[in-house]
């Protein structure tokens, strides 16, 4: 079997394939699209980093490519819903740089605060400016962390060993299972206020997409500093220069940039903002580690069929892959529609299985719902393999129940999942062999399909609504493909399952928002 490497990647991990019998691999960087597609289908594996980018057109050449493999977490250059349609595992490899990129944040936290790089600077060109350099010190101040994940956690633990307070938001773990990592939970707004020092430790996702912006910043405590070494396009730049060139912050620290490399933005211009060129997982210990682990997955999958960190498939049994992923991507899909749903911390999810899939092992579609259920949260970062131990390290608590029978279908799921505010229902079911269905949202009934952009709106039942949505996303150009209506006649409700060709903006949400008999809109991506 014939394996690829396309991007940069350690020694490490390539002797691990020269040295496994059965594998051949090839090491050709630097490939354009057309140079990559026309030479794909001679593989069984890619391995790739962040440069490679994975098309639906190379996919489409890849003809005997069984699995894509990324040395580091990010997979926003994989064509990830191709592949899957496919049958291509994508894995990739998310604790390889967790200490790595948390040093880093320590170490921006540091030379922004003793103006180490100005200094060093100042001193190459003959200066001596010990007053105008003046720091501060890290003793008895306040961090806040915005995520608390992996590489937030590591950062909050080396803080403390600084004597730093920490407090922590998260609105996805429970206020208790942060205390339990001795760390204060707080709102965001309590942290914006409280903080001398604010990191960023979360994912980028349509919820945190420019996050941090003029509004957010105006919040901030004067004079407090801002570190960024998650991912590029949380903090709104534009906003972020005002607030450095007026002295409301009095500093930032960016690993990472909306557009990379960014060129020359006007934010290089400020003296209390110093950036590097997205080296939070640069040392040697963690490019090591990736490397070896994905040649590791990769030699496992080719040569057992064993999954380890994928994306797109549970751990399934080849035999039993066929019948159960059907219902793995239901589960996945109501997984995804729960998280979506819900409007605080999730702390327990009850599922129960019914029908003709109770025959089967249950633990692979479980764990498929927590996956769905904790991407819209973390995207890259879960996968089948670790979204147990990340559901329990955030306090969910799962409950799972079958019965072999179901009363009008052969098999029945329902998902239901308690916040901290309240509680969601969805069922769900297969039609035929591979269509998934969801039947229930809470106390409407439907039938509709899991997939797609998808809006989901509430409305008073009454003549010419249903039309007045369809000319605002009309007026918007927004096409839409499929729709599903279930009724609470008793109330004289509708819920309204939409699916759209694009994307609604935040825009036409509003305006949907606004008209008359419109409960509420939102959005859902599955």
């Amino acid at each position: 079997m014939k394996v690829l490497v396309s991007d940069p990647l350690s020694d490490v991990g390539v002797e691990i394939f020269k040295e496994t019998p059965g594998i051949d691999v090839d090491v050709n960087i630097g490939l354009s699209p057309e140079e990559l597609k026309g030479i794909i289908d001679r593989y069984d594996a890619l391995v790739i980093r962040s440069a490679t980018k994975v098309t639906e057109d190379i996919i489409a050449a890849a003809q005997n490519l069984r699995v894509i493999g990324r040395a580091g977490i990010g997979l926003d250059n994989v064509d990830i819903p191709t592949a899957s349609q496919r049958g291509i595992v994508v894995m990739n490899t998310p604790e390889g740089n967790t200490i790595t990129t948390a040093e880093h944040t320590m170490a921006m936290i540091m030379a922004l605060s003793r103006n180490i790089p100005q200094a060093t600077g100042s001193l190459k060109e003959g200066k001596w400016e010990k007053k105008k350099l003046k720091g501060r010190e890290l003793f008895n101040k306040t961090l806040g962390l915005i995520g608390a994940g992996h590489i937030g956690r590591i950062v909050a633990d080396r803080a403390k060993g600084m004597k730093m307070k920490v407090i922590v938001h998260d609105p996805y773990i429970k206020p208790e299972a942060v205390e339990k990592l001795d760390l204060e939970p707080v709102s965001l707004d309590e942290l914006l206020q409280r903080a001398d020092y604010i990191t960023i430790h979360t994912p980028k996702t349509d919820e945190t997409t420019n996050m941090i912006n003029r509004e957010t910043i105006s919040r901030m405590k004067k004079g407090s500093m801002l570190i960024n070494c998650a991912r590029g396009g949380i903090v709104k730049e534009d906003d972020l220069y005002e607030a450095l060139h007026s002295g409301h912050l009095a500093g930032a620290a960016f690993d990472v940039f909306s557009t990379e490399p960014p060129g020359k933005i006007k934010l290089m211009d400020l003296p209390n903002f110093i950036c590097t060129p997205h080296l939070g997982a640069s040392t040697t210990e963690a490019q090591d580690n990736v490397a070896k682990d994905v040649a590791e997955q990769i030699v496992a999958y080719l040569l057992h069929g064993t999954v380890k960190n994928a994306l797109n498939v549970p751990s399934i049994s080849a035999e039993l892959m066929s019948t159960l992923r059907p219902f793995a991507t239901l589960l996945e899909r109501m997984g995804s529609l729960q998280s979506q749903l819900a409007d605080s911390a999730i702390v327990e999810t009850k599922i129960h299985y019914s029908g003709t899939v109770t025959e089967y092992d249950l633990a692979p579609l479980t764990t498929a719902m927590l996956k769905g259920m904790l991407t819209p949260i973390l995207k890259h970062n879960v996968n089948f393999v670790n979204a147990p131990y990340i559901a329990a390290d955030r306090g969910i608590k799962v409950v799972e129940s079958k019965s072999r029978t179901s009363e009008n279908f052969a098999s029945l799921i329902k998902l239901t999942v308690r916040t901290l505010e309240g509680e969601n229902i969805i069922s769900g079911t297969i039609f035929g062999k591979k269509m998934p269905r969801i039947l229930r949202i809470n106390n409407f009934y439907l039938e509709a399909i899991p997939e797609g952009h998808i809006l989901l709106i509430h409305n008073q039942d009454s003549p010419g609504v249903i039309g007045q949505i369809a000319t605002t996303l009309g007026e918007n150009n927004i096409n839409i493909s499929r729709m599903q209506v279930g009724e609470q006649k008793k109330e004289k409700r509708n819920v309204i399952l939409l699916t759209t060709g694009s994307e609604v903006g935040d825009e036409v949400l509003v305006e949907l928002r606004a008209l008359k008999d419109v409960f509420s809109a939102k959005r859902i991506e599955l």
